[in-house]
C-alpha cells in the first residue's frame, strides 16, 4: 500500500516511471515539498551541513530491513525527522546515499519513498 503524502495526490506515485532517477525507479516517491515540514527541515540541514539537532545524524544506516538497493556498508546515512509529541527520536529519518539518492521512512525503516526534488 502506498500511502501519499501532503493530499492532493500530486506529490507520490506508486511507481516511480521513466521521469524519475534511476535510482528511484519503481519505488513509491515523494516531491520533497510534499514532505512533512519536519521533513523538509532536516533536508535543509542535510542540504547546509548541519547542525543536527541529534547525536546520531549523519551515522550509518546498516540497511539491515534490505528495503533499499544493496550497497557496501557506509553508503547510505540517516538523519532524524522529528516528530512532534515524541520524546525519543522517533519513527521518522531521511536517509541519504553516496549517489545523491534520497529516501524519507515514517514508519523506522519498513518502508521507504525516494525524495524528488
Amino acid at each position: 500500500m502506498v500511502v501519499c503524502l501532503g493530499g492532493g495526490g500530486g506529490g507520490c506515485s506508486a511507481d516511480a516511471g521513466r521521469d524519475a532517477p534511476a535510482w528511484a525507479r519503481g519505488m513509491a516517491t515523494v516531491q520533497a515539498d510534499r514532505l512533512p515540514a519536519e521533513a523538509r527541515k532536516t533536508l535543509r540541514r542535510i542540504d547546509d551541513g548541519g547542525p543536527f539537532p541529534y547525536e546520531k545524524d549523519g551515522a550509518v544506516f546498516g540497511n539491515f530491513e534490505r528495503e533499499l538497493p544493496r550497497q557496501k556498508r557506509g553508503y547510505y546515512r540517516e538523519y532524524t525527522v522529528r516528530t512532534p509529541g515524541e520524546r525519543d527520536r522517533g519513527a521518522r529519518r531521511i536517509v541519504t546515499g553516496g549517489g545523491g539518492e534520497i529516501y524519507y521512512t515514517d514508519d523506522h525503516y519498513a518502508s521507504f519513498k525516494a525524495v524528488l526534488r
